[in-house]
């Protein structure tokens, strides 16, 4: 069984901003892959299905972000899960966004949300790391990480978490590398076109091989017209 933790702060204040993208990925997996419904549990918001050969639990913890460690321990226990089995989706400022990395492990890195988690249960736990980009300066974080995505920002979010719910299978599975192909596919598809939107140019098409004239011996005898006199003459000139 696994356990995948989406990030993020309650209520439909915060429902859009940057800090709650990991609400919406695992929001989008659940209704993509066909979840139970939502219901109180954990301190939180979750839902329970299947990702291939894998009993999978989603939790929102309704902790605020800062305080989402009380929710994820009370999970971890319930289940009496390794943290082997938690993955963590939480936003990321270090990458651009619609960027996805995944992570074994490590440090916090500052984030409010993962401080609290490993001063509940280590660091030990996986982690799905995904871009929200940086607002240019420290002083700005705060603001910037809780506002909404930008319009110009919608379709690479909506890429991002198509990409994000293909791969689910693939890392309830343990292989982060076919999740990331997948998450690939849809962030950043093979660039075969010209340019975004456009489709490639059509080849121009060949030009039929010339054919060179034919010579008097190779023209068909049905089209020579000198009389016998003056094919008798040309012999002699």
């Amino acid at each position: 069984m696994k356990l995948f933790v989406g990030l993020g702060n309650p209520g439909a204040k915060y429902a859009g901003n940057r800090h709650n993208i990991g609400f919406m990925a695992v929001d989008r997996i659940a209704a993509d892959h066909g979840f139970g419904p939502w219901k109180k549990a954990f301190q939180g918001q979750a839902s329970e299905g299947r990702l291939g050969a894998e009993k999978v639990v989603l939790l929102k913890p309704e902790t605020f972000m800062n305080l989402s460690g009380q929710s994820v321990r009370a999970a971890v226990d319930f289940h009496k899960l390794d943290l082997a089995d938690l993955v963590v989706f939480h936003d990321e400022l270090d990458l651009a966004p619609g960027k996805a990395r995944v992570k074994q492990g490590g440090g916090h890195a500052g984030h409010n949300g993962l401080r609290s988690i490993h001063a509940h249960l280590g660091d030990a736990y996986g982690r799905v790391r995904l871009g929200i980009g940086h607002p240019g300066h420290k002083d700005a974080v705060a603001a910037y990480v809780l506002h909404d995505f930008a319009k110009a920002e919608q379709d690479g979010l909506d890429d991002l978490l198509r990409g994000i719910s293909d791969g689910a299978a693939a890392l309830a599975a343990g292989d982060a590398t076919r999740f990331m192909n997948a998450v690939a596919l849809r962030t950043a598809p093979p660039r075969t076109l010209a340019a975004a939107g456009q489709r490639p140019a059509p080849a121009p098409a060949e030009a039929p091989p010339e054919v060179p004239p034919a010579t008097p011996a190779e023209a068909p005898a049905s089209l020579e017209t000198r009389s016998p006199m003056q094919r008798l003459l040309d012999k002699f000139r």
